[in-house]
């Protein structure tokens, strides 16, 4: 006994269990083929072939309660043709009987009552001559009712209503989880139409609207050059704005299109230098380097990793040009970084500009979201949002920290484990 010992030790055997305890083992069983499929189907065609392994039945049905709660549908079968028995009401025999009052009902097919005859005259036909129905009760609620037939008299006592009715309350808490997957699966679909449905209209409206904006640059432009002399210093100032709003439409244009692209562009994954991609970079930004006179430091080594150029491309772009413009006047230095694990390439962006305060490190990836340092920056709020995308679809991601100092150092991490196209 456990009071005689301070602990008991004893290697799991199915097989021992088997022989020590039959019932416990078929619960065991079923335990374990229920918990191994959320497919709705998978569970009522492998539960109905489970009860026909296990006991000496020789068919096995099992309805499921539509939403008005006033009809059971046949959902699986095993044994036999269910022909004329896929459909009862919660009114009608004694699986409708079961489910209306919530009990273990077990019947001599020849002693069904007289309003029964027709079902009990096909169950006969069929060779049965013992039915049983066992309610399928879940959290309270009726989810259908499982029948077994037997073509055979059979003993039935206590200890087997209660391995049933245990058996049942498994199989129902199954169908239950089954649903709520399936509803969850049938939401996602929905989300991912709706999301896809916004994508699309993102793309084409950004695109409808770049043409009218560069035409009215275009315009303005030429207004402004052929009858400027005939208008005032306010009209001049007029058509100047008009200029200067239609670019930012373009750029915000552009920027909506590169946004859409990071999310669904396929990716080209290859072998990538990162130090020809930043000679690149500093090449195009040497102009404002020299002119801000801003120190440019990158790693002395050149690392290969595998990635999406264009990609890569964008962001140590986004992430430089974000600390031009948001950096300050007292911006003195552009550092950028490269460290390993043994899951990530890990690319850094860090400046010793102003910085951003801390209660904005996670806000500042989100769409349209902008710090409060950007403001009279000409900006869309897409650059970052746009970083983000590429790390998530690199199976990495990203994130920013303060500088040692000052300043602020962005973090992007890619995944090893990228292959191919």
């Amino acid at each position: 006994m456990l009071q005689d010992k301070k602990y008991i030790s004893i290697d799991f055997s199915e097989t021992d269990l088997i022989e020590r305890n039959k019932e416990l083992s078929v619960i065991l069983d079923i335990s374990n083929f229920l918990a191994s499929s959320l497919k709705i189907d998978d569970v009522l065609n492998g539960a109905a072939s489970k009860m026909l392994e296990h006991f000496e039945f020789d068919a096995c049905r099992i309805y499921l309660m539509d939403k008005s709660g006033r009809h059971l549908n046949l959902a699986a079968f095993r044994g036999t043709d269910p022909g004329g028995l896929e459909h009862v009401g919660i009114t009608e025999g004694f699986t409708g009987k079961a489910a209306r009052t919530r009990s273990f009902i077990a019947q001599h097919v020849s002693e069904l009552e007289d309003k029964d005859k027709e079902r009990a005259a096909l169950l006969a036909s069929k060779g049965f001559k013992i039915i049983i129905c066992v309610p399928l009760i879940a959290a309270g609620e009726v989810v259908g009712v499982m029948n077994l037939a037997s073509g055979k008299l059979m003993k039935l006592d206590q200890e087997m209503i209660d391995l049933l009715e245990v058996i049942g309350n498994q199989i129902s808490v199954a169908i239950k989880n089954a649903g709520l997957y399936e509803n969850i699966l049938k939401k996602n679909d929905k989300l991912l139409e709706k999301k896809n449905m916004i994508e699309f209209f993102a793309y084409s409206t950004s695109h409808d609207l770049k043409g009218p904006a560069i035409a009215i640059h275009g315009i303005s432009k030429l207004l402004n050059k052929k009858y400027g002399h005939l208008l005032d210093d306010k009209g001049r100032d007029y058509c100047e704005k008009i200029q200067k709003t239609s670019e930012e439409i373009v750029t915000l244009v552009e920027k909506i299109n590169i946004y859409t692209q990071a999310k669904v562009a396929p990716l080209n994954i290859e072998d990538i230098k990162i130090g020809g991609i930043l000679n690149e970079l500093k090449d195009e930004f040497s102009p404002v380097l020299e002119s801000r006179h801003i120190n440019w430091v990158e790693p002395k080594e050149d690392h290969i990793i595998k990635a999406d150029r264009l990609s890569i491309n964008r962001v140590l772009r986004n992430l430089v040009d974000n600390a031009f413009k948001y950096g300050g006047d007292n911006l003195s230095e552009i550092r950028i970084g490269y460290s390993e694990d043994e899951d990530f390439h890990v690319l850094s962006v860090g400046d010793d500009g102003v910085g951003i305060k801390k209660d904005q490190y996670d806000k500042i990836f989100q769409v349209y979201q902008r710090e409060e340092t950007s403001r009279g920056v000409a900006g869309a709020g897409l650059g970052l949002a746009i970083v983000k995308e590429v790390a998530e679809r690199h199976g990495g991601k990203v994130w920013a920290e303060p500088g040692a100092e000052k300043g602020t150092t962005f973090h992007f991490a890619i995944s090893k484990r990228l292959h191919g196209k």
